[in-house]
């Protein structure tokens, strides 16, 4: 990697409506993770805050935010609320790009799930143990699991469960 501090930075929602969580499972077009389940949420892209005016002298805030609602807004049709952090995980994926990933829990605020099907092909809402009978991508159900603790005011670091 020629510069070690340039990442991908991609924001995820584990969204929460009446106990219940929902997954979208991968369109089979996509490189990444093809047919698998996971939650939704997408890239941040210096687009998302470059022609906007800043918020403090230097700065930007709530870009994540801004950038999670608009992904979950594109890619599953709902209104979100009520971010708050999870965990993060980074890896460097088959063609050589770092990605830093940040996994937020969110409220369920509105809207009908509406899928962008070039994103993602199926979705539910399950429950923990419901989750465990899909396919997901590996370390989602252990987010999960943190999710699940968290809502019951136990904060952990991520773990495999």
């Amino acid at each position: 990697m020629e510069n070690k501090f340039l990442h991908e930075v991609a924001i995820t929602a584990i969204i929460v409506k009446d106990g219940k969580y929902l997954i979208t499972r991968r369109s089979s077009n996509k490189k990444r993770f093809p047919g698998m389940w996971t939650v939704p949420g997408g890239k941040l892209e210096t687009d998302d805050y470059i022609n906007l005016p800043k918020d403090a002298t230097d700065y930007w805030y709530n870009v994540l935010e801004k950038v999670l609602r608009r992904e979950v807004k594109e890619e599953v049709g709902l209104e979100i609320t009520n971010i708050t952090y999870v965990t993060s995980l980074a890896t460097v994926h088959g063609d050589g790009n770092p990605s830093l990933v940040i996994s937020c829990l969110a409220d369920y605020q509105s809207g009908e799930v509406a899928l962008q099907h070039d994103e993602t092909d199926d979705f539910k809402w399950v429950t923990l143990e419901e989750a465990k009978s899909y396919q997901l991508i590996d370390g989602i159900y252990d987010e999960l699991v943190m999710t699940e603790n968290q809502l019951k005011g136990v904060k952990t670091e991520w773990q495999r469960s």
